[in-house]
């Protein structure tokens, strides 16, 4: 089996922090969104992979997984030059699949517990098509399954009136067949070729289309919100493992990963779960919260920081508190203040803010 990995899409909800690398980029729990992914395709024994590539920083993204030798995986990188759809995305990547059955997994989605097991349900079926679903409280927001009784009669993308409480995940799996179906779509009032009218199309013709659904939390991270609680719900998942320099009288509570290189000094509070990126420095009257990601060659020097992701190389020094923030790589936060209140930021890429 062969995996894609689709890497495309502005990202518009996601800005300022898109406006410098592609959203799925972005850190969760300190490792780029797609880099869950393809630790989860790997981990499933799916290590030939392409990444189809859009045109916000494409470099950044080669220039990061590089052959994916590091990665246990061999990538092969594919552009769509513009956003066309999902279908679009996949017709791309005929010739790498070849005759092979593959998965194809969003790059901003994340899953808990991986796909090894659907992986292996699909290889040994006879199926041409295998979707993973989940219960979901707004399916108006997504793809949504219909069924008649326990079968799957039909896929609706983003209805006003759901015929169901399950969306489709960003998760599918297909023999080549798929692309047959693809060369017969027109493009949607979006401009784009739907992956759903494509599946509809095969469930339409007598194809087998099975589905399954998610046994744990799936998380579609489009908003910062979501991001936020993408973050918590890896890190609640994270066993506590100290590899840096932790002074005595430090206190390090919960379950917090602090890795190599870092240096937490005396007086300082981490209360997990939380980890600290290495190479970073948290000094002595800093207060680090549940649910915060500190991503490599931080530094902190004052302040209380809660449900936050702090990118790399960045320069915290405030008498306050930063709650509910993404805080995009190389900025600078500096308060000039001597009364502390509750902050909240979503910064861009080398921003420097005086507060």
């Amino acid at each position: 089996m062969k995996g894609v990995i689709l890497h495309g899409g502005h990202g518009t909800r996601l800005r300022p922090l898109t406006h410098t690398g592609p959203k799925q980029l972005i850190p969760v729990a300190n490792k780029p969104i797609s880099q869950h992914v393809l630790e989860d395709l790997v981990e499933a024994g799916v290590n030939d992979v392409a990444i189809v590539l859009g045109d916000i920083y494409p470099e950044k993204v080669k220039e990061y997984y590089g052959d994916g030798s590091a990665f246990g995986a061999r990538i092969t990188y594919i552009f769509q030059p513009e956003p066309k759809g999902i279908a679009h995305a996949v017709s791309l990547c005929e010739g790498f699949v070849g005759g092979s059955p593959f998965v194809v997994y969003l790059g901003d989605n994340l899953l808990k517990g991986g796909i090894r097991d659907f992986a292996l349900k699909f290889e040994r079926s006879d199926a041409d098509a295998m979707i993973l679903l989940c219960e979901v409280k707004n399916p108006e927001r997504f793809g949504v399954a219909k069924f008649d009784g326990k079968r799957l009669i039909g896929l609706v993308e983003k209805p006003k009136e759901p015929p169901s409480n399950y969306a489709l995940t960003g998760i599918y799996f297909f023999k080549p067949i798929i692309f047959e179906m693809i060369r017969q779509l027109k493009p949607s009032w979006r401009g784009e070729l739907e992956i759903t009218e494509a599946i509809q199309m095969l469930i339409d013709k007598g194809y087998k289309v099975e589905y399954d659904f998610v046994r744990g939390w799936w998380k579609d991270t489009g908003t910062p919100e979501d991001i936020l609680e993408a973050n918590r719900l890896v890190l609640d998942e994270m066993e506590a493992k100290i590899e840096g320099n932790v002074e005595d009288e430090a206190s390090i509570q919960g379950r917090v990963v602090i890795e190599k290189g870092c240096k937490v000094k005396r007086g300082a509070l981490i209360r997990g779960p939380a980890i600290i990126g290495g190479g970073s420095v948290i000094d002595s009257s800093v207060y680090i919260g549940p649910y915060t990601s500190v991503g490599r060659h931080v530094t902190i020097r004052r302040g209380e920081i809660e449900n936050s992701i702090i990118m790399d190389y960045c320069t915290i020094d405030v008498n306050d508190r930063i709650v509910d923030s993404l805080i995009a790589p190389y900025s600078t936060i500096i308060s000039n203040t001597s009364k502390p209140t509750g902050k909240r930021f979503i910064l861009g890429e080398r921003s420097h803010v005086e507060i």
